[in-house]
């Protein structure tokens, strides 16, 4: 038997004996044993058990608290049977929930913090040629370890300089688990493909998967480092930003755009052109920052506009300090790249 699979059925046994062991000790000491060790047995059993062990320590409890209910276990009055029972069914929920999406016990969590790393590491921009710099800022709604949001980034012959800002559709641990896969793949697919085929060849890759919640918006920009000239397109996402520096004002970088990626096939986006001259500024975000339930989207446009042009105009900070100004609320993953040319 393989050593994880002989631990695992080591903790089971432990676990299901202890619920048993809990059991007497409310019949025979509730003042010592209180039918709420019930609950802590559970929380450590979502950290060690496999799901169908989990349903098996959920059911034993559940049969001991109806033998002990039965018995006259003076401490088991109804409403603790009541908690107990709720306990078990949230217990199973989330441990069910847990399975879904290939996380097991103890190693599972491990893999969530290898994911999160992995998905980081994705995002690195490679370094620069002086006079340049990206400066990037994520973050996920209500702070959890998983963003929908990312960015991939790749440096042709040291002078060409590509990024793609992608916002995947959903949140949290299932977003995260797709992000990944996704920037893996995007990732690979912006090295290899001329600029004019990334999207359509992304979109593709997205159809294949087959996903129920399969789609996700992007927004592509090469830039020359020798002259200064950019190209840019999107699918589905939010028109770029670019900060003059020498004539103080903000322009939208209008891309028509095409459908969100993973919608339809044979996607056609329309690219602008444009050029960032030193101190400029171009900018890519995602809809987190600009949308919200019951706002209208053009304010929360302008919204980001003057943040940025009270942070980025005197360089009084970076992306954090522009995210920090536009105070977009935190239900929704939001994502700031910011590309200057100094």
């Amino acid at each position: 038997m393989h050593r994880r699979a002989r631990l695992h059925l080591v903790a089971s046994l432990v676990l299901l004996l202890s619920a048993v062991a809990i059991s007497v000790g409310v019949r025979l000491e509730p003042d010592w044993v209180p039918p709420s060790t019930f609950l802590l047995l559970q929380v450590v059993a979502v950290f060690f058990l496999r799901q169908r062990m989990l349903v098996v320590l959920g059911v034993l409890i559940l049969v001991l608290t109806a033998w002990l209910w039965a018995t006259g276990a003076p401490s088991m009055i109804p409403g603790v049977v009541v908690v107990i029972v709720i306990s078990v069914v949230v217990t199973l929920t989330f441990g069910w929930r847990r399975h879904q999406i290939g996380l097991q016990g103890a190693p599972g969590d491990r893999m969530l913090v290898d994911l999160r790393d992995r998905l980081s590491a994705h995002g690195r921009v490679p370094p620069l040629p002086d006079g340049w710099r990206v400066d990037s800022e994520i973050r996920s709604a209500h702070a959890d370890a998983f963003s929908g949001d990312f960015m991939v980034a790749v440096l042709r012959a040291s002078s060409l300089l590509e990024i793609a800002l992608v916002d995947v559709s959903g949140k949290g641990q299932g977003a995260g688990v797709r992000s990944l896969q996704l920037s893996g793949a995007f990732g690979g697919l912006l090295g290899a493909m001329p600029r004019e085929g990334f999207l359509p060849a992304a979109n593709d890759y997205l159809l294949d998967q087959q996903w129920a919640e399969g789609f996700a918006t992007a927004v592509h920009v090469a830039v020359d480092l020798d002259s200064g000239a950019y190209w840019v397109a999107s699918a589905g996402h939010p028109p770029p930003l670019h900060l003059h520096a020498g004539a103080g004002r903000i322009d939208v970088v209008n891309t028509v755009g095409s459908p969100a990626l993973g919608v339809v096939p044979g996607i056609e986006c329309s690219p602008q052109e444009g050029h960032l001259d030193h101190g400029d500024v171009l900018l890519l975000y995602t809809d987190g920052l600009v949308d919200a339930p019951g706002t209208d989207l053009d304010r929360g446009l302008d919204r980001l506009m003057g943040a940025a042009d009270r942070v980025l105009g005197p360089r009084r900070g970076g992306a954090a300090a522009v995210l920090a100004g536009v105070a977009a609320a935190d239900d929704d993953d939001r994502a700031l790249v910011l590309v200057c040319r100094d």
